[in-house]
């Protein structure tokens, strides 16, 4: 079946079936954000222990996306999105049977490796049924909605469930969700797939793989200090492996990432917009629950109400991003500079909670973020040839979870530098001017 000659005949249900995958991933990517402390207990975590809990996922993540968006794009977007669903199903259940960190924390790689053929597949899914048009953006806009609503969904019912049951629960839940997608994904989506189908780019998948999980491992492990040895190693390794990666691919026929793209503006606005977000936003939003119940003791339960706040109304504005007559470079920056904004009102939070400070600057953001979502979805597959959507959900989605990892690092390096009062103030300050900055770059480019 050929991406370029044949349209999916159902594309309400492609879109409906798809937008599950990105709900269900970070619904699996946040959830361990608000039980934390309780998972660190129950696992007999070390000091470096609470720091991959919460940063495996974004390793497997990171590592995966571009193989998976090549592999959707040539072998079929269905087949990759049911696959990665049912690994996900068993990865969950493996984080829930977990009793040590190293098994949960296997586990959780194996959640990402999971996710990201989902996500590279979804975008790529949705890609193919709305190919042009005002049909596509309200299609991305809903797909980057779930984005939002997955990052409200897991905080949320990570707390509640932990509150009711146990921190497990959730991942019981993600479990039996992943697998009824496999199921349904099978039966209800159409296949697509590349007309031109490539030869698997081996020196390129393994450079490229592993270069990434050296550097996601180097930074992850740079919080607890930047000089170590291993941390050392892991960055110089990652550098030798990224530059191999460039000198192959220059030489490759059918390479796994055509370089050449990367003289499109629009394709570097999709690409740093993407690794903007994920260092300056999720990066943040990751550890700002744990500022709230450490320096300032809301429970687990309170602080998923905070930042489903932000959540549901960065599903809203994503809806309302999808509504709006802009080029998808004017909504990204509009976003961007919303999400600034609102991360301003935040710059005191980690030596004093105003209510209506959190609230404020958690909404704003809330709608900026939603506004990027929606926009950057978009541009992640107008920036790429037809039939290479996954590959270009699969760079986007990659330049995103870096990203977080680099963010995440920044933060908590920012937070041992000048302790949780002014480090949360420098992280806080450094993430609003970087969108800042980000905004100003997408305005100049026009789309």
């Amino acid at each position: 079946m050929s991406s370029m000659t044949e349209l999916t005949r159902r594309p309400g249900t492609t879109l409906a079936v798809a937008s599950a995958a990105p709900l269900l991933v970070l619904t699996a990517f946040t959830a361990p954000m608000v039980t934390l402390p309780d998972t660190a207990r129950a696992l007999g975590a070390g000091p470096t222990g609470p720091v991959w809990i919460l940063g495996s996922i974004a390793l497997g993540l990171s590592a995966l996306l571009l193989v998976s968006g090549g592999l959707a794009d040539d072998h079929g977007r269905r087949r990759v999105l049911v696959a990665g669903s049912a690994v996900l199903a068993v990865a969950s259940a493996a984080v829930a049977l977990s009793t040590s960190v190293p098994v949960f924390v296997v586990a959780r790689f194996a959640q990402g490796g999971a996710g990201a053929a989902m996500l590279a597949a979804s975008l790529g899914l949705v890609g193919h049924a709305y190919p042009a048009g005002r049909d596509r953006v309200r299609a991305t806009g809903r797909y980057g909605a779930m984005i939002g609503l997955g990052t409200a969904v897991g905080p949320l019912l990570s707390g509640a469930l932990a509150a009711a049951a146990s921190w497990r629960a959730i991942h019981w839940l993600t479990a039996v969700s992943a697998l009824a997608l496999a199921v349904v994904a099978a039966r209800r989506l159409a296949e697509s797939r590349s007309a031109d189908p490539r030869r698997l780019d081996l020196p390129g998948v393994m450079l490229f793989g592993l270069g990434v999980t050296a550097l996601v491992a180097g930074v992850t492990e740079g919080r607890l200090g930047w000089s170590r040895p291993v941390v050392v190693g892991a960055l110089a390794l990652a550098a030798v492996l990224v530059a191999a990666f460039v000198a192959v691919e220059r030489g490759r026929p059918q390479p796994l990432l055509d370089l050449g793209l990367f003289r499109r503006p629009v394709f570097l606005v999709a690409t740093g917009g993407a690794l903007v977000v994920g260092a300056a936003i999720v990066g943040l939003l990751a550890y700002l629950p744990t500022v709230l119940q450490q320096a300032h003791g809301l429970t687990p339960l309170q602080t998923s109400l905070l930042f489903g706040l932000w959540s549901v109304l960065s599903f809203a504005g994503s809806l309302l991003g999808g509504r709006l007559r802009l080029g998808s470079a004017a909504r990204l920056a509009t976003g961007l500079a919303l999400t600034a904004a609102g991360f301003a009102a935040l710059l005191g939070v980690g030596s004093l909670f105003r209510l209506d400070l959190v609230l404020t600057g958690l909404a704003v953001s809330g709608v900026g973020s939603g506004l990027i979502n929606s926009s950057i979805t978009h541009l992640a597959i107008e920036s790429v040839p037809a039939h290479r959507v996954s590959m270009g959900s699969g760079v986007n989605n990659t330049a995103r979870y870096v990203g977080s990892s680099l963010g995440a690092a920044g933060v908590a390096g920012a937070v041992a530098q000048w302790g949780p009062a002014q480090g949360t103030t420098v992280a806080v300050a450094a993430c609003v001017a970087l969108t800042a900055a980000m905004a100003l770059v997408a305005l100049l480019t026009r789309r």
